[in-house]
């Protein structure tokens, strides 16, 4: 059998949602259900809304209450939680194995089955709101949300997930119902699982839950194309250091430059000690403590983000230094040699991630809504090895031409 046949299992119910796991025997076992739908799909009127729904999820369904819910995992020793980004919402459980059916018969109830008490909105809103405001107290996180803004002004993908204040007070239940009716469908769900049970249990587990799911298709409405002109930022947030971002749009993450700049990205700002940008700001000149670079695909779209904290007086310099490693990987092939450390220590980084079984799970989640199959690691390491030194300098005139390119400071 091919790879990835014996180690990701793919199963459609007649409904559309789809099921995929990874045989593991582990004494932890990890499942999600990931929904194709998230904060860009909300209109600007329901700015939100689906952060909201996320918190909502864990507040009573139609035949449990929701101190029912929150300790239907933890009695047993295993842990239920949810996550809401751009484009996904994802609930997910962490358990021990024999607890299987536990698992996928709280996810689908609370998926399907929630109530949404105006009470408990209420509740879960004031919450929110503390959320809004502690976020507004790191500025090293609130800046990418600036950003994005920023480079994706007048589209939902710029507005930040967790919405306002003012917008949050006018939600009821019904608009939580409605954004489900408009963007929930079964073709845009997947059920991921890592863990001891064999394929066929878990099919016939699968088919218990979620076959009462009805079908009906949604169609997302993404960007075709984006109007982006660079811009420049400076804003006074009080804050004791600087913090800066310089970036760009990207590619979508069907694109097939898409590994390329993955390589690159990790060669320019990865968490890696010995990346270009850290021993060139960090190493050699102490300007500064966090320096990454990050790259972030959406369906049609994506940006990339060079991101530094520094002391006010060096900001300027900062940036200058960046520029001229920028202007290195766009006018200089990288060697043989330093573009096989690159592609090891990416493959390297790739291979300790998938140690982690819950983030497997997820990834596995991801690529079944995206790609409709998960690559096995030998393929991966195939389409890295194939990546040239001519392909990794196109990326780079590309993505990083230098009057295309945004700033965002806080000062």
């Amino acid at each position: 059998m091919p790879e990835n046949v014996t180690m990701f299992q793919i199963h459609t119910l007649s409904n559309g949602i789809r099921l995929v796991h990874h045989f593991k025997k582990i004494p932890v076992a990890y499942c999600g259900l990931m929904i194709n739908a998230g904060s860009r799909d909300e209109s600007a009127e329901e700015h939100g809304v689906a952060h909201l729904l996320e918190h909502m999820l864990f507040k009573g369904t139609k035949m449990k209450k929701s101190s029912y819910i929150l300790s239907r995992m933890e009695d047993v020793g295993g842990e239920i939680n949810a996550y809401t980004t751009k484009e996904e919402t994802c609930i997910h459980c962490t358990f021990f194995p024999r607890y299987y059916e536990r698992a996928l018969e709280l996810i689908s109830d609370i998926a399907f089955n929630s109530v949404f008490p105006e009470k408990e909105i209420q509740k879960e809103k004031e919450i929110i709101y503390d959320e809004i405001n502690s976020y507004k107290d790191s500025p090293s996180e609130l800046i990418f949300d600036e950003f994005e803004e920023q480079i994706f002004d007048g589209n939902s993908l710029g507005r930040n997930i967790l919405g306002t204040e003012e917008r949050l007070k006018h939600f009821t239940a019904e608009t939580i119902r409605s954004f489900i009716k408009h963007n929930y469908s079964a073709g845009n769900m997947v059920v991921a699982s890592v863990g001891d049970i064999s394929f066929i249990k878990l099919i016939k587990l699968f088919e218990k839950y979620f076959s009462h799911v009805q079908a009906k298709s949604v169609v997302r409405k993404f960007l075709s194309s984006y109007p982006y002109t660079a811009t420049q930022k400076t804003l006074n947030r009080g804050t004791y250091q600087a913090h800066c971002i310089i970036g760009n749009l990207a590619y979508d993450i069907r694109n097939a430059k898409r590994l390329t700049l993955h390589l690159l990205n990790n060669y320019l700002g990865g968490p890696g000690l010995n990346s270009r940008l850290n021993i060139a700001l960090r190493e050699k000149r102490g300007f500064t403590y966090s320096i990454d670079s990050v790259y972030t695909p959406y369906s049609d779209t994506g940006d990339i983000t060079i991101y530094f904290g520094t002391d006010k007086s060096s900001v300027d310099k900062c940036i200058d230094i960046i520029l001229k490693e920028l202007r290195k990987v766009k006018e200089k092939y990288m060697g043989v040699a330093t573009l096989s450390k690159a592609k090891k220590q990416l493959l390297g980084q790739l291979a300790i991630a998938s140690e982690n079984n819950e983030s497997l799970m997820l990834s596995m989640a991801k690529s079944i809504l995206v790609f409709n199959k998960v690559d096995s690691f030998a393929e991966i390491c195939r389409k890295v090895d194939n990546i040239s030194s001519i392909q990794v300098l196109e990326v780079a005139n590309e993505v990083f031409q230098i009057d295309h390119l945004s700033y965002l400071i806080y000062r």
